[in-house]
């Protein structure tokens, strides 16, 4: 067959291998197909299901509607079914069933006959499922009221498509006027009768389900109802495209006469395919006529939806049209049970911001949303990426953004309670060494040791002043500054006091074995040895720059919580934990070694030293220290970290700083100033009665040729004689009992006060040794 058909739309007939001279004056359904695909994209419906009539019409249909979905992406089929020929109820009843299966495949495709619509329609109103589907319906269905009748409420909000077409004008006259009588010539017009009027015809009849006869006096419109069919256009296209491929392929091939020639009685189909392919004319209704490559006409249609009128009354109305393009009026669309927005038929709801879609195997239009969580955001809409180290989502975790800097600020609660404990730190010890100063020649002044004293106060001032550093702003000066006087204040303090313990342990230990005044205990010695412990710290701070020059660093991982909208970068100076305790290390060393000092000396009389104030200092400052160590190094996985470890850190300097303050200088000031009456200097004692002393020391010593005079006098020290019985010797046990008191303590204040020399001490430390060993005192411990 080589004339062009009007309503084959099958697609496999545009594969010109097969059918090479089959042509068409209608559009195939692929194209029917295409304006489908561009509905369901244009309403954004990602989710369908198709149903189709078994045959090649509409499994050809569905065919074509999957393939240009699969080719143009972002659609899938949920289900695709199929009604079998001579279909019952039940088989509507269980396609309904199986379409439910899927919820939000609310979109269902069609291509099916109008039997099998109406059966559909009718299976979900049994349903209860009146406005859950959302159809598009093929030309099957098209604009006919047939399919619908007496389901216009089942079948609201219907987008179907039909052919362009129109009504040809002239031709409802000249077929309301065909009578058996006048159209003889059409052999099928007499079943047409039959069925139109449904009646039988006394000839050659084959209507068997009906007995009333018909007269032949029945007229088409009047005795039955009369639509125009919508093919009518494109049969006269046929007829017409096959007229003009005739005329032109008579002009060209037989040029010379006026009907068919020799010359065009024997050209092949081929040739006449040619020129039926290159027709082009307007149609019946105005439109263009012709052929593309594979003999199909261009695709046009129209598009309709059923809705509710104003009068209540559904009816199909025009919202569009697809002309190669689709061209769809969103605004007119009405949708079942009054929604306004457009229906969803998706298989899986659009994700939110800052979540990624987790596509089912198999299923790419299906997916669970995942939050990208933590430090992620949003890459695109299938992955999350990690945010780099300085960074973190933003609240709709669409981008990353900086991470807020942050630092210990003054008006912090950890920093205040540092910052008023280090300022009443600061303003007692101004006030002492003021104290001192001001009475810096009286006695107690005097015996406190005054270059010490004024070293010790330094160290503590600085105690106090390196509070301020650590919660200051960090910059390269102040991180400079923060390594210098971290330790320093510290270890100018132990540095002295273990100077004051150490010379007090050798002096007394040296007295119970000489007379001979131990080395490097005059006041220069002891400065000299202070300044030396001071400079090991130094050296290692100068190591410790030149090893790693001092600088600000901004540390993301110590508040980088679980929740990122919780995360802070510290800005804080570049000391890590270990090299902040190796600073203290030297200056702990020094505290541990004092203390022991301070423990050795802990049975040494008052009135020579102040080795039981020293002691009580340093037992109390263990204390504080050993409670900030596992503070400090406990707290290093909080979040707290910076606040907690610097609190801790400059309290523990402050309490330090404060009990040396308290025990070592408050008394002295508080008799300095509340009674000066204690601070005055005893009258010298003269040489003679040193002289005397001397002698009477020597008269009750063992021989001296017999032991070196260590040894004696340790051994009278250590292993006192049996007392005398006789009352001479009482008397003279007395005698001398009452010369060492008066004479040694008599001259405490003189040595305290440094105003004799070292040697002419430690013979005073030995004549107290000897006294006490030849008579027992009980109250000897109160000088």
């Amino acid at each position: 067959t080589r004339h062009p058909y009007y309503a084959s739309t099958a697609p496999e007939l545009s594969d010109d291998r097969r059918y090479d001279f089959f042509s068409r004056v209608v559009p195939p359904d692929s194209f029917q197909a295409q304006a489908m695909v561009d509905i369901i994209r244009a309403l954004d419906w990602t989710y369908v299901s198709t149903v189709a009539s078994e045959g090649s019409y509409g499994e050809k249909g569905v065919e074509a509607f999957q393939q240009i979905s699969k080719e143009a992406g972002g659609i899938c089929i949920a289900q695709s079914l199929k009604i079998t020929h001579n279909p019952k109820l039940e088989d509507y009843d269980e396609a309904i069933q199986q379409l439910l299966e899927t919820p939000h495949s609310r979109g269902v495709i069609i291509f099916a006959s109008e039997e099998d619509v109406r059966g559909l329609l009718n299976a979900t109103k049994r349903a209860n499922q009146v406005g859950h589907f959302l159809w598009i319906g093929s030309d099957s269905w098209g604009a006919k009221s047939s399919p619908i009748h007496q389901l216009e409420d089942v079948a609201v909000g219907a987008v179907t498509i039909l052919p362009k077409r129109s009504s040809i004008k002239g031709f409802d006259e000249y077929f309301t006027s065909l009578t058996l009588e006048n159209n003889r010539r059409n052999v099928w017009f007499a079943e047409f009768w039959e069925e139109n009027f449904d009646c039988r015809l006394l000839s050659s009849s084959k209507r068997e389900d009906t007995s009333r006869k018909c007269t032949g006096q029945e007229r088409i419109g009047i005795d039955s109802k009369y639509e125009q069919e919508g093919k009518v256009q494109f049969v006269i296209d046929a007829v017409y495209a096959m007229a003009h491929a005739l005329h032109n392929m008579q002009r060209d091939l037989c040029p010379e006469h006026s009907g068919i020639c020799p010359v065009m009685e024997a050209a092949e189909g081929k040739t006449l395919l040619k020129y039926i392919r290159n027709a082009s004319f307007n149609g019946s209704a105005g439109t263009s006529v012709m052929f593309n490559k594979n003999g199909d006409a261009p695709g046009r249609y129209d598009l309709f939806q059923f809705q509710m009128t104003n009068s209540s009354v559904p009816e199909y109305r025009p919202i569009g049209q697809w002309v190669e393009t689709l061209q769809l009026r969103l605004e007119e669309l009405q949708w079942p049970e009054g929604e306004q927005a457009v229906p969803i038929s998706m298989c899986s709801l659009p994700c939110k911001t800052g979540e990624r879609k987790k596509r089912v195997k198999g299923m790419p239009c299906c997916w669970h949303c995942e939050l990208c969580d933590g430090y992620q955001y949003q890459y695109d809409e299938t992955s999350c990426r990690l945010c780099s180290y300085d960074m973190r989502p933003n609240p709709n975790r669409t981008e990353c953004q900086p991470i807020p800097i942050v630092k210990l600020e003054w008006h912090s609660p950890w920093a205040v309670i540092p910052v008023f404990l280090a300022m009443l730190g600061i303003i007692a010890t101004i006030f002492v060494m003021a104290t001192f100063i001001h009475y810096n020649d009286t006695p107690i002044v005097r015996a406190s040791g005054r270059e010490l004293s004024y070293v010790l106060l330094t160290g503590i001032f600085l105690c106090y002043i390196i509070t301020f550093l650590m919660i200051a702003k960090p910059d390269v000066g102040v991180c400079s500054f923060r390594r210098i006087f971290l330790g320093l204040g510290m270890c100018i303090s132990y540095a002295a006091l273990l100077t004051k313990t150490n010379r007090i342990y050798r002096i007394f230990e040296q007295g119970k074995q000489t007379v001979t005044a131990p080395r490097f205990i005059s006041p220069t010695s002891q400065i000299a040895i202070t300044s030396s412990l001071i400079c090991l710290q130094l050296l290692g701070v100068l190591v410790w720059f030149a090893v790693d020059p001092p600088n600000t660093i901004i540390d993301y991982d110590e508040q980088k919580t679980m929740n990122p909208n919780l995360a802070r970068g510290v800005l804080k100076c570049d000391i890590t934990d270990l090299q902040m305790i190796c600073s203290l290390g030297y200056s702990i060393l020094l505290m541990v070694t004092c203390t022991i000092y301070a423990i050795k000396t802990r049975d040494v009389p008052e009135d020579f030293n102040e080795a039981k104030p020293i002691g009580f200092t340093m037992y109390t400052t263990c204390i504080v220290w050993l409670a900030f160590i596992p503070i400090f190094f406990g707290t290093a996985q909080s979040a707290e970290k910076l606040y907690i470890q610097t609190t801790t850190l400059t309290i523990s300097m402050n309490l330090s700083a404060s009990v040396a303050l308290g025990m070592l200088y408050m008394p002295k000031v508080y008799v300095i100033i509340f009674h000066p009456e204690l601070n005055v200097q005893k009258r010298k004692r003269s040489f003679k009665a040193m002289v005397t002393a001397a002698t009477m020391s020597s008269r009750i010593s063992v021989k001296p040729s017999e032991r070196p005079n260590g040894e004696a006098k340790t051994e009278l020290c250590e292993n006192p004689p049996t007392a005398p019985t006789d009352p001479m010797s009482e008397s003279h046990n007395m005698a001398i009992n009452v010369f060492c008191n008066y004479y040694v303590v008599s001259v405490v204040v003189e040595v305290a006060a440094q105003t004799v020399s070292n040697e002419f001490f430690i013979f005073l430390v030995t004549v107290y040794c000897t006294c006490n060993s030849m008579v027992s005192v009980t109250s000897h411990d109160t000088y």
